[in-house]
């Protein structure tokens, strides 16, 4: 029994030794990456083959990438001692990724010396993406970056975290206005509470560095059209529609809680009820036909996923952050819905509905600053895991 025991773990642990011997044999090492003459040159520990390079192009910053396949670092700080326009990461345990950006669209025609395949060559962009201090002059500093300054972090990495998010403009849609009310709730109306909220929330983006711009800043009524179009003018990374939520005088009582929606057609009687309340004032003079074409035409987009990972970080941290301060803070969670205003914009959209103006308590806090201060906090902040999360899938 014992010897059989013995004969079957080194078969194992044989076959476990091969298996990574074969596999890290495949894996090129890139060794090391330097600036020479205009280029960005790598250096792999052996012969790489070029056709396992995939190179795309991105936009909002420009960004050229590389990604080579079968490959490793030697160095997980390779690009440390680069120009910060270049960056090098482990992307995927066998992908090595490769990120150049510049300040205008670029390609180039990167290349492998004729007699050495352990080097690869890639011609640098002419204008490579620049953060001039003159932009940044006497930024204020907040917490984190004066604890950074007494740690002896270098000043210079201020401007790039503030550049980064100067790139990220933000649309805020305050919902109805002017003879669009919305939902009323014992004398207090709706386009009048999402008002104050979507100023904070601009007031509190602004201060961490975003960009942002508001479809309305006064109490009057935008279109369709005039709303759904914004973000794309603007060319927004993101666009969140503010709106409260009401439910007939019979369960007013009961129902309250906050919810974030994303764009999707849905069999749920809650969440159409929702929808159909908050279409109602924007979508006068179409047919039932009309609205279903338009809809399902956009349904199938990337935006739609991106808009529910949006959703998922905005919902949980107004939660998180709320429930740290009050109690009977009730997660309505994440939903999708037909709702118009999220049809037009072409990227991440959502509608947060703060909570139900209808219910006596949660009225109450609706209009407290307080409350709205926490609230606006965990919309920012899902923002920015949003916006965070997202470039590490794209960068790195």
């Amino acid at each position: 029994m014992g010897k059989n025991y013995r004969v079957r773990a080194f078969r194992f642990f044989f076959v476990f030794f091969m298996a990574t011997v074969l596999l890290f044999s495949s894996i090129a090492r890139l060794e090391k990456a330097d600036v020479i003459k205009g280029e960005l040159r790598l250096h792999f520990a052996g012969n790489y083959d070029k056709k396992q390079i995939h190179k795309f192009a991105l936009t909002h910053p420009n960004r050229l990438i590389f990604d080579f396949k079968n490959a490793h670092l030697v160095h997980k700080n390779m690009s440390k001692r680069l120009d910060n326009s270049i960056r090098i990461a482990q992307y995927k345990p066998d992908i090595v990724r490769v990120v150049i950006q510049s300040t205008t669209p670029y390609n180039c025609m990167s290349y492998q010396p004729f007699f050495s395949k352990t080097y690869y060559h890639i011609p640098l962009p002419r204008h490579p993406i620049s953060l001039p201090a003159k932009r940044y002059k006497k930024p204020k500093l907040n917490i984190k970056i004066k604890s950074a300054l007494k740690e002896r972090v270098a000043v210079k990495s201020i401007p790039t975290v503030l550049s980064i998010k100067k790139d990220d403009l933000i649309v805020i849609d305050a919902g109805h206005g002017g003879h669009d009310t919305g939902a009323i709730g014992a004398g207090k109306r709706e386009k009048n509470l999402v008002l104050q909220i979507a100023k904070k929330l601009e007031r509190k983006l602004r201060k961490d560095g975003h960009p942002v711009y508001m479809t309305r800043t006064k109490d009057n009524f935008l279109t369709l059209r005039q709303r759904t179009k914004i973000a794309d003018k603007k060319n927004a990374k993101v666009f969140i529609s503010i709106h409260a939520n009401a439910v007939a005088k019979k369960s007013r009582n009961k129902v309250y809680g906050i919810e974030t929606f994303f764009l999707q057609n849905t069999r749920d009687a809650k969440s159409q009820r929702i929808a159909a309340r908050e279409n109602k004032a924007v979508l006068q003079g179409t047919t039932k036909l009309s609205q279903n074409v338009i809809i399902d035409s956009v349904l199938s987009g990337p935006k739609i996923v991106q808009s529910n990972k949006l959703a998922i970080d905005v919902q949980k941290r107004m939660i998180t952050n709320l429930r740290s301060k009050y109690k009977n803070i009730k997660d309505g969670g994440v939903r999708n819905a037909p709702f118009w205003v999220l049809v037009g914009a072409s990227r991440p959209s959502i509608l947060v509905e703060v909570g139900y103006i209808s219910h006596p308590m949660e009225r109450k806090r609706l209009f407290n600053p307080h409350y709205q201060d926490l609230l606006v906090q965990g919309i920012a902040e899902g923002i920015d895991n949003y916006l965070d999360n997202r470039k590490k899938e794209i960068d790195f």
